[in-house]
């Protein structure tokens, strides 16, 4: 049960049972968007979230209301677990933002054809808060990386097993580069002083859903004032990424130099969700690997 108290001296107490009932009607109506979730429902759908959520709602339930429907956003993908809305990305992170790729780009080793597409095709934003793509095309390998723009840095006895198939996308927070399995589509991270390879998401389109879902909770944050319940606030978005992508929420070590028997679980995102500080900055020091 929760109390809120109004402006003009009055309380208004929900039960559980009418605060997840705000939650609910939020998500059926995100749900009924999808399907005409073109560009101009896309600049409503906030506004259209936002006309359910009453100012007398306390905090948890307007940042539910405001936050888990929009795990509804996208359908499910052709070869890739989502099928992203056309021009989602460019809406949210500005048109000169979002970078496409072409097939010259791709090294040969990059044979998976959903995440060739979805490059081509959709892409990727060249600053996603957490993530900053490499723009310097074409995309090299994990082994190609290192004997090129960092030759004689690590041995490739201490790169990964499968380097060579591991296309490199840029950087992801300190110490640490994402990388997509040219042969799955799996998307990783690569943490050069643990030489420890981790999965991250699923796949490309759950990694770009992920940026998009960051990037999309900044602004309701900063619009509806969410920092004060912080805890609430990560948990939530927690919830709202399992929804639709189980790796992001429980990845495990596939290559590391941890001893042996010594517990490797890193859930990323959550981990992610939880360190960054109300100015909405992340700090230098690394939150997965701190």
């Amino acid at each position: 049960m929760s109390t809120t108290y109004t402006e003009f001296g009055g309380a208004i107490t929900l039960t559980d049972e009418e605060l997840y009932a705000y939650i609910t009607h939020a998500e059926r109506l995100a749900g009924e968007l999808q399907s005409q979730l073109v560009i101009g429902a896309l600049r409503n759908f906030g506004r259209d979230l936002e006309s359910i959520v009453l100012d007398e709602l306390p905090p948890f339930g307007r940042m539910a209301a405001l936050i888990r429907p929009l795990a509804r956003i996208a359908g499910p993908g052709e070869g890739l677990v989502l099928d992203l809305p056309k021009r989602l990305l460019d809406e949210e992170f500005g048109a000169g933002e979002i970078m496409r790729f072409e097939d010259v780009d791709f090294p040969t080793t990059l044979t998976h054809e959903p995440t060739r597409r979805f490059l081509r095709e959709t892409g990727l934003p060249e600053d996603g808060v957490v993530f900053q793509l490499d723009t310097e095309v074409p995309l090299p390998t994990l082994s190609e990386y290192y004997a090129d723009e960092r030759p004689g840095d690590l041995t490739a006895t201490e790169l990964p097993a499968a380097a060579d198939r591991l296309i490199r996308l840029g950087h992801f927070l300190k110490d640490t580069d994402l990388v997509v399995d040219g042969t799955t589509g799996a998307v990783l991270t690569w943490n050069e002083p643990d030489l420890t390879l981790r999965p991250l998401n699923a796949d490309i389109s759950t990694l770009a859903f992920t940026l998009w879902l960051l990037h999309r909770e900044q602004s309701l944050t900063a619009a509806h004032g969410l920092t004060h319940t912080y805890g609430q606030l990560a948990a939530t978005m927690t919830r709202t990424l399992i929804t639709i992508d189980h790796i992001a929420y429980a990845a495990t070590a596939t290559a590391t130099t941890a001893a042996p028997g010594e517990d490797d679980v890193r859930r990323h995102w959550p981990e992610i969700f939880e360190y960054r500080p109300e100015t909405f900055e992340y700090q230098v020091r690394d939150p997965l690997y701190a």
